[in-house]
């Protein structure tokens, strides 16, 4: 089989000392289609479909976010709906870095629902790396609980592998106890190749996370691509005892593809991973169907989408 060499976790200069397999795309593609397929009956899916909200990050990332709509998500998250039905609160509320101190104040210290801001130059990456890490400091003296990082795919693609995974050490260490997720922004990797070996930088450098993407590019999140990086994250537990947690986001609209994502998961990582602290989903439109769907199982009707506040 043929391999690529990833970097270290335990080197700052991207030692080549790890190999990474290349991807059987037809089989990968096969399998994630697979997990679709499974038919899930209703007990199990409305216990599937509460879990999915207790691992959606509720995102907005938009240039007209106001500190009134940032209050207005962070209400959402921490009660998606009316307490009758048992849905849990989610996992996090995903901001702008100059967002974060109104989504602090608003959920207070020691919410259930972490704060999430996306920086480093976030969505593109290509910041220097003095501004990324002074803008992760901020964001983390704001009260951020976790930092979404978005890798530099200029430097990846052009083979500097050594200034990915120092830029996101460096990140890692400006996180202090935040946790740290790494965007690949998958869609513009090219290659399952180049996301399985992406994925191994990712977690050798100080990931707590591999997320797939930004949500700004197409395609975003897609089931080979998420299932390349929950075999990457099978593989570096083996090898380490490591256990790195995974995000998909972005295009996952629906609570069919959230339960199928669920299936996968646990099919390939177990139930160690079923749970927000190791898997999470990045939503802005999802929650409203996943909420539909729970009221129809609970009252045998479907409520209108407008009946659910969106996000």
């Amino acid at each position: 089989m043929n391999s690529v060499a990833a970097p270290s976790r335990s080197s700052k200069s991207a030692s080549r000392n790890h190999t990474v397999p290349t991807i059987d795309q037809v089989m990968v593609e096969e399998r994630a289609a697979s997990f679709t397929k499974r038919s899930i009956k209703t007990t199990s899916k409305i216990a599937g479909l509460k879990l999915s909200v207790s691992m959606m990050d509720l995102t907005t990332l938009e240039g007209k976010d106001t500190p009134g709509k940032v209050a207005y998500l962070c209400r959402k998250a921490l009660r998606p709906i009316d307490a009758k039905y048992g849905v849990p609160s989610c996992a996090a509320v995903c901001v702008y870095p100059n967002m974060v101190k109104y989504a602090r104040k608003f959920l207070g210290a020691g919410s259930a629902v972490h704060v999430a801001a996306v920086a480093t130059g976030f969505p593109s990456g290509q910041f220097p790396l003095r501004t990324k890490l002074e803008e992760t400091r901020r964001a983390v003296a704001d009260g951020a609980d976790e930092i979404d990082m978005v890798i530099d795919r200029c430097a990846f693609l052009s083979g500097d592998y050594g200034k990915v995974f120092d830029e996101i050490a460096a990140t890692k260490e400006a996180c202090g106890a935040a946790h740290l997720k790494v965007i690949l922004e998958t869609g513009e990797l090219v290659t399952y190749d180049n996301v399985r070996l992406a994925s191994q930088i990712a977690m050798e450098a100080g990931g707590d996370f591999i997320k797939t993407s930004t949500g700004k590019v197409s395609p975003a999140a897609t089931m080979p691509v998420t299932l390349v990086m929950l075999e990457a994250i099978r593989d570096y537990f083996f090898a380490t005892g490591i256990r790195i947690g995974m995000k998909p986001a972005g295009g996952i609209r629906t609570s069919k593809q959230a339960l199928a994502y669920l299936v996968m998961v646990k099919e390939t990582l177990g139930d160690d991973w079923l749970n927000p602290e190791m898997f999470r989903f990045g939503a802005s439109t999802l929650l409203t169907d996943v909420l539909m769907q729970v009221v129809k199982t609970a009252d045998g009707n479907y409520q209108n989408a407008d009946y659910f506040s969106l996000p």
